[in-house]
Formats: structure tokens, sequence, C-alpha cells
């Protein structure tokens, strides 16, 4: 099979390596792709919502998958596009229609889903400018801490925990009033605050059935400890120590069987991942937000892991065998840590060189995927807040965790920063 993927970060690096290790894969383009994924196949210069563009290249080359590895255009509508159009809707592409991509492309919209399907959420309410007088009486008389979520794509940005009564007055003005996040905050979901602990759970599903291909615990705060300002996620680890067997059948149960059955009672099309963000309340799993995608740098955790091919995965799901596959992992432990840039996740700058690409993916067992990085001529540079990840197996979690620092450790570019506490509840 000749395989587009689309996207340019270190999922799309991750993926792009499972990919091209399988022997179904004839020919990797990626668009627009980075420095990583050009050493594992063909970067095309097509950004991810050039859907014309895109569609040339399919024709091209004669794409036989697409792949779609962010949230933008599938909320958009990639999946539509080209199922619609008589050149290209025998293209089995990977990912929702732009209706189902809804789950993750509003918040509201996935709030009423899981209601009308029973799935454990947060209690909420949603308002808009026309509210927005009740909005800040129902603020008011909400109990502490309180969530306040931007409706639509926020480029994980949309979310704010407040503390006070006064801080969440002034974040909801700051969403409706002065379009703090443009027309994705027009509606406001203010929910009930979780306590517990934040975990993903990854599936692959036709519509109709599923598998499981992975899960993992996300260390999204930029200082050591869970302190700092929040970002896109620091490292991962995986297998996570609590989730098991029990807690697992919990989640199937209550979250991913009601889910896909309600994507199709609702004949939404859906034919990609679903990425379960839940929290564990004292053993007890509740939904707080669902993606249409995998995440990041979640991937570069549970795709090292997994050891079924994942493009006879893929095809499974379009050719109405899913179910039948197996699914196996490696039975190490996995950690990944994110190198991010000085300043981040604040203003940072770009284009510093980076050293030791070559001298860190020596390390036995541990992988390399760029994230914000960018060609200088024939140099590697920095172009993102997060750089790149290492990936490391190790016989313990801590184990894994030494040993993606180790990589890292031979890795410089100038302001680079990185957790050196990834998994520290679970040291033993």
């Amino acid at each position: 099979m000749n395989i587009l993927l689309i996207g340019s970060g270190g999922r799309e690096h991750a993926l792009a390596w499972k990919i091209a290790q399988s022997h179904h894969c004839d020919n990797l383009f990626i668009a627009p792709g980075n420095p990583g994924t050009a050493s594992i196949g063909t970067n095309v210069n097509i950004q991810v919502n050039d859907f014309v563009g895109l569609k040339n290249c399919v024709l091209e080359n004669a794409i036989d998958m697409i792949v779609v590895g962010p949230e933008d255009p599938l909320v958009n509508g990639i999946y539509d596009y080209f199922s619609k159009d008589e050149a290209t809707h025998h293209v089995n592409v990977i990912g929702p229609s732009a209706e189902a991509a809804q789950l993750e492309g509003s918040k509201a919209y996935s709030k009423h889903f899981m209601q009308r399907h029973h799935i454990p959420t947060a209690s909420y309410a949603e308002f808009t400018v026309a509210n927005y007088a009740e909005g800040v009486e129902y603020i008011k008389a909400h109990s502490l801490p309180i969530v306040l979520k931007a409706d639509g794509l926020a480029a994980g940005k949309g979310v704010i925990i407040a503390f006070t009564h006064k801080e969440a007055l002034a974040s909801f003005e700051e969403m409706i009033q002065n379009k703090q996040f443009g027309e994705a905050s027009s509606k406001v979901v203010i929910e009930q605050f979780l306590e517990g602990i934040e975990v993903s759970v990854f599936a692959l599903t036709d519509g109709f059935t599923y598998q499981i291909i992975g899960h993992a615990k996300d260390y999204k705060r930029i200082g050591e400890g869970d302190t700092g300002l929040n970002t896109g996620g620091m490292g991962c680890v995986s297998p996570v120590p609590f989730m098991d067997e029990v807690f697992m059948k919990k989640v199937e149960d209550r979250i991913i069987k009601p889910t896909i059955k309600g994507i199709q009672s609702e004949n939404l099309v859906y034919k990609g991942f679903v990425f379960f963000g839940l929290m564990n309340c004292g053993g007890e799993p509740y939904v707080i937000e669902y993606n249409c995608r995998l995440g990041d740098p979640e991937t570069e955790v549970i795709l090292p892991r997994l050891q079924t091919d994942l493009l006879s995965l893929l095809a499974a799901a379009d050719n109405g065998t899913l179910e039948d596959v197996n699914i196996e992992y490696n039975p190490a432990s996995f950690a990944t840590v994110m190198a991010v840039s000085g300043g981040y996740p604040g203003n940072y700058q770009k284009d510093f060189p980076i050293q030791g690409l070559e001298q860190a993916s020596t390390v036995p067992g541990t992988l390399v995927f760029q994230a914000g990085t960018g060609f200088k001529g024939d140099t590697v540079v920095t172009k993102g807040g997060r750089v790149l990840t290492t990936t490391a197996q190790g016989t313990t979690l801590q184990d894994a965790v030494n040993n993606a620092q180790k990589a890292l450790a031979k890795i410089q570019f100038e302001g680079m920063y990185f957790r050196k506490d990834i998994g520290f509840e679970f040291k033993s």
C-alpha cells in the first residue's frame, strides 16, 4: 500500500516509524512532515488543511490510505472531502467524518453525547453571550475549584481551572466577551472539577467494533512535581501501574462500549482512533474529554509498546475484520520524556541548532521522535515549543525513564529543558 500520513509533530514521527515497519507499506508520504519523518518516508510540502493539495498528492502517488494525525483537518471534514469525491472515494481515510469529529470539536456536543448514552462525566452547563448573565450567577453559586472550557478547538489551551470565583468570573468574561480563543470560546462549558489522576486510553474503531491499542499517563505541567503552567505534555509512561484488569474492565464496560454503541446508534461515520481522556476518581473512571485522533506525546509511548502491525490494524478497520485482530504488547515498561524550548509554554525563540540526534539514537532500546523541528539548510533546528522526545523501555518504569534521560543527555540545543521526574509517583 501507498500511505499518506498527515501532520508534522512527534505523533506523526512515531506513526511514520510504526507504519514503515509494516510489510504492507510500499511507499510512505508525510504532509508536511519534519526532519525526523524525512528519514523514514518522503515529506511533501502540503499543509494539513490544504485538501486540494492533498488530493493532488493522493492522485499523483496512487495513495491507498490516508492516516490523519492532528484534529484540525478531521473537524474541518477531510474524511467527507475524500469520501464524497468520485476521484478519491476509494481511498481509505483513517479518521471520523466531520460530524463524528464534533466529539472533539465541540465540548458541548460531546457532553450531550455522553448524557444521551449514560457515560460517566462531570456535571456541566453551557453558556454563550446570549445568556452571559446567567453564566455569571451560575459561577458565583458553583463550588470550587471550577473548570471552564472553550467549546471549540483552542490548540490545547482552552481549559481553565479556577480556584476562586473571582478568577473564574474573569476567565469567563475573557473567553466570551473578549473572545480569548476566538470563535472557539463563543460558547463556554462550565464543569464540575473532578479530583483524581488523569489517564488516557486509546482505541481504534470502525464505528461498530473496537480494539484498545494502548493507555498512558501524561504529565502536563511544565515544572517538576506537577507544578507550573500547563503544556501540551512533558512526557508519558505506559503501562500505568494502577490501570489493572479491574479498572480497565470498568473503562470498557462504562465508557468504551457505550461510546462505540452510541456512535453506531446515531449513525456516525467513524473509522479511526478514539482518545478517551479519563479521570481516575478513587478507582472510578470518568470521561474528561474525547479526542478523535491519537495524543501527543502519548503516541510516542504507546506505539513502541504495541507489537501488533499497525497498518494491518488500520486495514482491518476498513474491511470489517477489526474484532478478529489479536493485540499484542511488549511486556516491558516504556517512558517518553519531552525536551522543550526555553521559555515554553510562554514565549520562546526558534532556529537553534540541535546537536546529538545521531548519538542519542544509538542508545540501546531508545527512540528519538522529533516534534517542533525544521531544517535550516542541512541543519536540524528548533521550530516549536515542544522540540523532541526520547522514548525508552526498561524492566520497570523508573528504568525506562532513566534510559530515556540517558538518550536526552546526548542532545543539546540552546535553552533545552525537560522534566527529570516523569513517573515520579510510581518510583519503587
